[in-house]
């Protein structure tokens, strides 16, 4: 069987699969149960269960649980209610102040939790409301939501970068780092947008009330208090992975007791809430590792057979040039987040494009940073961005997922634009690593 008929097989048997409604993470693994035994016999099975393996015994997974556990705890802590609460104060005088409190909100969120989906759910029930009972549009309401909570693919500690460095064999601390210049422009942007408009359309987003603006400068200083304790948490993570004091699993050891702090400071720190943490933390956790075992097995038989061979000697003999590959890689991540969950994407598209990327001398840590950017773009996208159902799922009756799908549009403009900026300068994303203490 030639190679080229043996990926189009691949290629139908993983979609008939999915269309059938089994999940991803059982697809991929049947899949390459069933190429494995066709191609190599029963022997052949071996390579699955040796993959499997190899994969448990790496001792960075070890903080994937670690960091998601830190989110649980955090999301029940109230320290996203408490951020909220500083940062609207302060942005209060703003027209559109709340919604640039989302923004920065969902920034210092994804520098403590990194896991997708944690910021939007607290946002939509603390912010929505507030935003909507004082006559913001809706569309600005829930746009600036959705974006803002997609921060945690990029800002550190973000699981994704875990599952790149993993993938392409690249520092995890340097992937960190690349990811914070980035983030924060991405945030910028958000919040230059929300100011302008605001300020073009008064309608949309009212002045802030009285009762907000006389509000002291005294008070304001005084609920600083409530950033403190999250930046402590953020700064145990990413300080100590900037210089050099501890491995990423060390770090989310480290974040994980700081969690604990926080939530025994504001009083939340109770046997019933570390249940539901560890209860949550074991669902994702297990959900995820199915889906890496199943898409390693699966990279696994393709690559024996040949497959990720091929296309990489067809990328790179691609008559477009490196910067035209890079495009061309980009443009595939893009359209696949339409469909398809990140793991599914990196898994099946890291092993390829890795190899194609260090033939033409790109920098994995860049292209790791164009990775997160390209998933954090199709957390919004739809059809099947996870953020519209993330926010549907906390948002009153009369707001429907085709509003929300709607507001995303100006955000995921701004994400292209912040793509093609880290594309053209890699230093965006690749100066920061490059301060790091060795």
């Amino acid at each position: 069987m030639s190679v080229t008929l043996l990926s189009m097989l691949f290629v139908a048997a993983f979609i008939a699969l999915l269309l059938a409604g089994l999940p991803l993470a059982f697809a991929t693994g049947a899949v390459a149960v069933v190429f494995t035994y066709a191609l190599f016999g029963e022997p052949g099975l071996t390579l699955i269960i040796s993959r499997v393996f190899t994969l448990m015994g790496n001792y960075v997974l070890v903080s994937v649980p670690l960091f998601i556990f830190m989110a649980c705890i955090l999301e029940r802590a109230g320290i996203a209610e408490a951020i909220f609460r500083a940062v609207h104060v302060w942005a209060g005088r703003l027209r559109g102040g709340l919604a640039v409190a989302v923004i920065i909100s969902c920034a210092l969120m994804a520098a403590m939790v990194g896991v997708i989906g944690a910021e939007i759910v607290t946002m939509g029930v603390v912010a929505l409301p507030a935003m909507l009972s004082r006559g913001y549009k809706k569309d600005l309401a829930l746009g600036c939501i959705c974006a803002g909570g997609g921060l945690a693919t990029l800002i550190p500690p973000s699981v994704v970068f875990i599952m790149w460095g993993l993938t392409a064999g690249v520092s995890i601390g340097q992937l960190y780092m690349a990811g914070v210049v980035p983030g924060l422009l991405l945030a910028g942007l958000y919040i230059v947008y929300i100011i302008v408009r605001c300020h073009l359309q008064p309608g949309i987003a009212p002045a802030a009330t009285e009762e907000e603006l006389s509000i002291s400068l005294g008070e304001k200083l005084a609920l600083l208090k409530e950033l403190v304790l999250p930046s402590l948490v953020a700064f145990s993570v990413l300080g100590s992975l900037y210089y050099g004091w501890a491995t990423p699993t060390e770090a989310a050891g480290v974040g994980v007791l700081g969690a604990l702090f926080a939530a025994g400071v504001n009083r939340k720190l109770s046997w019933k809430n570390l249940k539901v943490a560890v209860r949550d933390t074991t669902n994702v956790t297990v959900m995820l590792y199915w889906l890496f075992f199943g898409s390693s097995a699966l990279i696994g038989v393709y690559t024996l057979a040949g497959g990720t061979k091929l296309i990489q000697d067809t990328m790179t003999a691609l008559p477009v040039g490196p910067l035209g590959v890079m495009l061309i890689i980009q443009l595939i991540w893009i359209v696949l987040g339409c469909f398809i969950d990140w793991i599914g994407i990196l898994l099946l598209t890291a092993p390829i494009f890795v190899p194609v990327a260090t033939a033409l001398g790109f920098d994995l840590v860049w292209l790791g940073v164009l990775f997160c950017m390209n998933m954090q773009i199709s957390y919004i996208s739809p059809p099947f961005g996870p953020a519209a159902f993330y926010l549907k799922g906390v948002t009153p009756k009369d707001v429907t997922l085709s509003e929300i799908f709607g507001s995303i549009w100006p955000y995921m403009a701004l994400q292209f634009l912040a793509l093609g900026l880290v594309i053209a300068f890699p230093q965006i994303a690749l100066w920061l690593p490059g301060t790091m203490s060795k």
